[in-house]
């Protein structure tokens, strides 16, 4: 059995093309051709923290993957990071562990600033600014990766703390962006026409009087159940409501407080590997707003685990 550590797994990051990836996940999941059951999952109150267990394979593929990630918002006391992690891979013929790939959360990471990253391409207009609403690893990854498609490089953040958001800004402008703090969160919206949340929340920060016409949002922070940032209303404006998966954001995510609300209807809900794959529309017209709810999927796990497993062998040439 294999072991590889953070290090190593980000050396080989920058070898691989996830994207298209991780969009052939979400249609087979889509297509039903994935085994992807519930999440396991296990809440903490003090100190306040959520791990989640994904787990799965795609039919007839190499391997069943297993991925255990959690968040604890308040590391930062002790100096390690808030995601912690790991993904175990199996031969799916024999069960055998083929692979530890002890990560500490970045492939989850990775995979999920990706989705969002897809997400923008087939949803968003033109990008005149973007607004990000959180000032964590996730508010980093999801502008990073959003380069390959858009040229713009104007972003506006708001942060709980101040002075994170003072230090995310600091950090984007180093990386060829230009960000400026704002003090409200409406100030965000109103000025952007892509909007990224990525907190922790478990109350509303985003509300329906926020959001122009032509915006998308791309919604990551409520993965888990009691996580909520958009507001009553927010989802019932939108044209196109698209979940990664409809079973996992009928229970929690932004549309499952959208459902129990009687915003929407389940028949109104499009899955993203539907729209990848032509049988559901996106965006419409301009004018349209969209919104887009990421609880993440287990077979976005399976394939960077795999991906990045098999570029491992191939390097050390066991393949």
């Amino acid at each position: 059995m294999h072991i590889l550590n953070r290090i190593e797994i980000e050396h080989l990051l920058k070898s691989v093309d996830l994207c298209p990836l991780i969009e052939q996940g979400f249609k087979a999941y889509s297509s039903g051709k994935t085994v992807i059951p519930p999440i396991g999952e296990l809440s903490f109150k003090d100190p306040p923290g959520d791990v989640h267990i994904k787990y799965g394979y795609i039919k007839e593929d190499k391997y069943y993957v297993i991925k255990i990630a959690s968040g604890f918002w308040e590391n930062d006391k002790y100096g390690i990071p808030n995601g912690q992690g790991m993904m175990l891979l199996f031969n799916q013929e024999t069960g055998v562990p083929e692979a530890i790939l002890n990560d500490e959360a970045i492939l989850t990471d990775v995979r999920t600033a990706i989705a969002g990253r897809i997400c923008a391409s087939i949803m968003a207009n033109d990008i005149n600014c973007i607004g990000v609403i959180g000032t964590g690893v996730q508010a980093k990854l999801q502008i990073e990766y959003l380069k390959d498609i858009t040229q713009c490089r104007d972003i506006m953040v708001w942060g709980r703390k101040e002075d994170k958001a003072k230090k995310y800004a600091t950090f984007m402008n180093s990386r060829g962006f230009k960000c400026s703090v704002k003090s409200s969160v409406k100030d965000v919206c109103t000025e952007c026409n892509l909007i990224i949340t990525a907190t922790a929340s478990k109350t509303p920060i985003i509300f329906k009087d926020y959001i122009l016409p032509g915006t998308h949002i791309t919604a990551v922070g409520a993965d888990a159940i009691g996580k909520r940032e958009l507001g009553s209303g927010v989802i019932s404006l939108a044209n196109t409501v698209v979940a990664d998966s409809i079973q996992q954001c009928i229970e929690r995510g932004e549309i499952s407080y959208a459902l129990s609300e009687k915003e929407i209807r389940k028949e109104q809900i499009c899955e993203l590997g539907n729209i990848l794959l032509g049988k559901s529309r996106g965006r419409v017209n301009s004018n349209d707003i969209t919104v887009v709810d990421l609880t993440g999927v287990a077979v976005q796990d399976i394939q960077i685990a795999t991906a990045i497993f098999e570029l491992y062998l191939e390097k050390n040439n066991e393949i």
